[in-house]
Protein backbone atom coordinates (compact mmCIF):
# COMPACT_ATOMS: atom_id res chain seq x y z
CA UNK A 1 0.00 0.00 0.00
CA UNK A 2 2.82 2.37 0.94
CA UNK A 3 4.55 1.73 -2.40
CA UNK A 4 1.36 2.50 -4.30
CA UNK A 5 0.91 5.80 -2.48
CA UNK A 6 4.50 6.81 -3.26
CA UNK A 7 4.32 6.00 -6.96
CA UNK A 8 0.84 7.33 -7.67
CA UNK A 9 1.79 11.07 -7.79
CA UNK A 10 4.57 10.30 -10.28
CA UNK A 11 2.12 8.37 -12.49
CA UNK A 12 -0.41 11.23 -12.37
CA UNK A 13 2.32 13.76 -13.25
CA UNK A 14 3.44 11.53 -16.11
CA UNK A 15 -0.04 11.45 -17.59
CA UNK A 16 -0.37 15.20 -17.24
CA UNK A 17 2.91 15.85 -19.02
CA UNK A 18 2.03 13.37 -21.74
CA UNK A 19 -1.31 15.08 -22.28
CA UNK A 20 0.39 18.47 -22.57
CA UNK A 21 2.90 17.11 -25.05
CA UNK A 22 0.16 15.53 -27.14
CA UNK A 23 -1.85 18.75 -27.14
CA UNK A 24 1.19 20.77 -28.19
CA UNK A 25 1.96 18.31 -30.98
CA UNK A 26 -1.66 18.39 -32.15
CA UNK A 27 -1.55 22.18 -32.38
CA UNK A 28 1.78 22.05 -34.25
CA UNK A 29 0.53 19.47 -36.73
CA UNK A 30 -2.75 21.31 -37.35
CA UNK A 31 -0.97 24.62 -37.81
CA UNK A 32 1.66 23.23 -40.18
CA UNK A 33 -0.98 21.49 -42.30
CA UNK A 34 -2.91 24.75 -42.64
CA UNK A 35 0.21 26.81 -43.32
CA UNK A 36 1.28 24.49 -46.12
CA UNK A 37 -2.23 24.24 -47.55
CA UNK A 38 -3.33 27.88 -47.37
CA UNK A 39 -0.18 29.87 -46.70
CA UNK A 40 1.05 31.33 -43.43
CA UNK A 41 -0.54 34.78 -43.69
CA UNK A 42 -3.91 33.39 -44.81
CA UNK A 43 -4.17 31.04 -41.83
CA UNK A 44 -5.77 32.40 -38.67
CA UNK A 45 -5.29 31.25 -35.11
CA UNK A 46 -9.01 30.50 -34.95
CA UNK A 47 -8.64 28.09 -37.86
CA UNK A 48 -5.69 26.40 -36.15
CA UNK A 49 -7.57 25.94 -32.88
CA UNK A 50 -10.59 24.54 -34.69
CA UNK A 51 -8.45 22.05 -36.63
CA UNK A 52 -6.60 21.04 -33.44
CA UNK A 53 -9.83 20.90 -31.42
CA UNK A 54 -8.50 23.21 -28.70
CA UNK A 55 -9.56 26.58 -27.37
CA UNK A 56 -7.86 29.82 -28.34
CA UNK A 57 -6.70 30.12 -24.74
CA UNK A 58 -5.07 26.69 -25.01
CA UNK A 59 -3.23 27.78 -28.14
CA UNK A 60 -1.71 30.73 -26.30
CA UNK A 61 -0.76 28.48 -23.39
CA UNK A 62 1.70 26.83 -25.76
CA UNK A 63 2.49 29.45 -28.39
CA UNK A 64 2.43 33.25 -28.08
CA UNK A 65 1.93 33.67 -31.84
CA UNK A 66 1.63 31.84 -35.15
CA UNK A 67 5.30 32.53 -35.81
CA UNK A 68 6.29 30.61 -32.69
CA UNK A 69 4.72 27.45 -34.08
CA UNK A 70 7.17 27.61 -36.99
CA UNK A 71 10.03 28.42 -34.60
CA UNK A 72 9.16 25.37 -32.48
CA UNK A 73 9.20 23.21 -35.60
CA UNK A 74 12.66 24.57 -36.47
CA UNK A 75 13.95 23.98 -32.92
CA UNK A 76 13.56 20.26 -33.50
CA UNK A 77 16.42 20.48 -36.03
CA UNK A 78 18.73 21.94 -33.37
CA UNK A 79 17.75 19.17 -30.94
CA UNK A 80 18.49 16.49 -33.55
CA UNK A 81 21.83 18.12 -34.36
CA UNK A 82 22.86 18.13 -30.69
CA UNK A 83 21.91 14.46 -30.38
CA UNK A 84 23.89 13.63 -33.53
CA UNK A 85 26.98 15.40 -32.14
CA UNK A 86 26.70 13.48 -28.88
CA UNK A 87 26.44 10.19 -30.78
CA UNK A 88 29.70 10.66 -32.74
CA UNK A 89 32.72 8.49 -31.70
CA UNK A 90 34.64 10.00 -28.79
CA UNK A 91 38.02 9.85 -30.56
CA UNK A 92 36.77 11.70 -33.62
CA UNK A 93 38.00 15.24 -34.26
CA UNK A 94 35.43 17.98 -33.63
CA UNK A 95 35.66 19.06 -37.28
CA UNK A 96 34.83 15.57 -38.51
CA UNK A 97 32.13 15.15 -35.87
CA UNK A 98 30.44 18.40 -36.88
CA UNK A 99 30.53 17.58 -40.59
CA UNK A 100 29.09 14.09 -40.21
CA UNK A 101 26.51 15.09 -37.60
CA UNK A 102 25.28 18.03 -39.63
CA UNK A 103 25.02 15.99 -42.84
CA UNK A 104 23.14 13.24 -40.99
CA UNK A 105 20.75 15.79 -39.49
CA UNK A 106 20.17 17.56 -42.79
CA UNK A 107 19.52 14.25 -44.55
CA UNK A 108 17.08 13.14 -41.85
CA UNK A 109 15.22 16.43 -42.13
CA UNK A 110 15.19 16.24 -45.93
CA UNK A 111 13.51 12.84 -45.72
CA UNK A 112 10.47 14.62 -44.24
CA UNK A 113 8.57 16.24 -47.11
CA UNK A 114 6.92 18.62 -44.68
CA UNK A 115 10.28 19.99 -43.60
CA UNK A 116 11.23 20.73 -47.20
CA UNK A 117 7.85 22.34 -47.81
CA UNK A 118 8.29 24.40 -44.65
CA UNK A 119 11.62 25.69 -45.96
CA UNK A 120 9.93 26.87 -49.14
CA UNK A 121 7.07 28.41 -47.16
CA UNK A 122 9.53 30.40 -45.06
CA UNK A 123 11.44 31.50 -48.15
CA UNK A 124 8.24 32.77 -49.77
CA UNK A 125 6.78 34.47 -46.68
CA UNK A 126 8.43 37.82 -45.76
CA UNK A 127 7.23 37.64 -42.14
CA UNK A 128 8.81 34.24 -41.62
CA UNK A 129 11.89 34.97 -43.69
CA UNK A 130 12.79 37.91 -41.45
CA UNK A 131 12.44 35.79 -38.31
CA UNK A 132 14.24 32.87 -39.92
CA UNK A 133 17.58 34.60 -39.39
CA UNK A 134 17.20 34.02 -35.65
CA UNK A 135 17.26 30.28 -36.33
CA UNK A 136 20.94 30.41 -37.20
CA UNK A 137 21.86 32.20 -33.98
CA UNK A 138 20.03 29.49 -32.01
CA UNK A 139 21.71 26.74 -34.03
CA UNK A 140 25.11 28.27 -33.40
CA UNK A 141 24.48 28.39 -29.66
CA UNK A 142 23.15 24.82 -29.52
CA UNK A 143 26.02 23.47 -31.62
CA UNK A 144 28.54 25.23 -29.39
CA UNK A 145 26.93 23.69 -26.30
CA UNK A 146 27.02 20.21 -27.86
CA UNK A 147 30.68 20.56 -28.85
CA UNK A 148 31.73 21.86 -25.43
CA UNK A 149 29.92 18.96 -23.76
CA UNK A 150 31.88 16.63 -26.02
CA UNK A 151 35.32 18.27 -26.07
CA UNK A 152 35.62 19.95 -22.67
CA UNK A 153 34.84 23.30 -21.12
CA UNK A 154 38.13 25.06 -20.41
CA UNK A 155 38.41 28.59 -21.79
CA UNK A 156 40.53 27.77 -24.85
CA UNK A 157 38.32 24.87 -25.93
CA UNK A 158 35.17 26.94 -25.45
CA UNK A 159 36.59 29.66 -27.69
CA UNK A 160 37.63 27.17 -30.37
CA UNK A 161 34.29 25.36 -30.34
CA UNK A 162 32.40 28.64 -30.54
CA UNK A 163 34.47 29.68 -33.54
CA UNK A 164 33.93 26.30 -35.21
CA UNK A 165 30.19 26.63 -34.65
CA UNK A 166 30.13 30.11 -36.16
CA UNK A 167 31.97 28.89 -39.26
CA UNK A 168 29.84 25.79 -39.76
CA UNK A 169 26.49 27.50 -39.22
CA UNK A 170 27.58 30.29 -41.54
CA UNK A 171 28.34 27.65 -44.17
CA UNK A 172 24.93 26.04 -43.52
CA UNK A 173 23.25 29.38 -44.09
CA UNK A 174 25.06 30.01 -47.37
CA UNK A 175 24.63 26.39 -48.41
CA UNK A 176 20.88 26.66 -47.98
CA UNK A 177 20.82 29.62 -50.35
CA UNK A 178 23.02 27.87 -52.91
CA UNK A 179 20.92 24.70 -52.70
CA UNK A 180 18.05 26.51 -54.39
CA UNK A 181 20.37 27.32 -57.32
CA UNK A 182 21.79 23.81 -57.66
CA UNK A 183 21.66 21.55 -60.70
CA UNK A 184 18.53 19.42 -60.57
CA UNK A 185 20.43 16.12 -60.63
CA UNK A 186 22.62 16.81 -57.57
CA UNK A 187 21.67 14.91 -54.43
CA UNK A 188 21.53 16.72 -51.11
CA UNK A 189 24.24 14.55 -49.54
CA UNK A 190 26.64 15.11 -52.45
CA UNK A 191 25.91 18.82 -52.33
CA UNK A 192 26.50 18.95 -48.55
CA UNK A 193 29.80 17.10 -48.76
CA UNK A 194 31.01 19.31 -51.60
CA UNK A 195 30.05 22.37 -49.57
CA UNK A 196 32.12 21.16 -46.61
CA UNK A 197 35.03 20.27 -48.86
CA UNK A 198 35.03 23.79 -50.30
CA UNK A 199 34.67 25.28 -46.80
CA UNK A 200 37.75 23.54 -45.40
CA UNK A 201 39.71 24.34 -48.58
CA UNK A 202 38.84 28.03 -48.40
CA UNK A 203 39.73 28.25 -44.72
CA UNK A 204 43.13 26.70 -45.46
CA UNK A 205 43.65 29.19 -48.28
CA UNK A 206 42.72 32.09 -46.04
CA UNK A 207 45.27 30.84 -43.52
CA UNK A 208 47.96 30.70 -46.18
CA UNK A 209 47.10 34.24 -47.32
CA UNK A 210 47.43 35.50 -43.75
CA UNK A 211 51.05 34.29 -43.68
CA UNK A 212 52.03 36.38 -46.70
Amino acid sequence: MEMTEQTQPEAVEGRRERKRRQTRERIEQAAMSLFLERGFDATTIEEITEAADVSKRSFFDYFPSKEEVVVAWQDAFADRLMAAIAARPSGESPVRAVEEALIDTVMASAADERTLALGELIHCTPTLRARDQLKYAKLEQKLTEALIAREGSDQEIRARMRLLSMIVIGALRIGGELWRQRAADVSMEVFARETFRELWKMLAEFGDQAKV
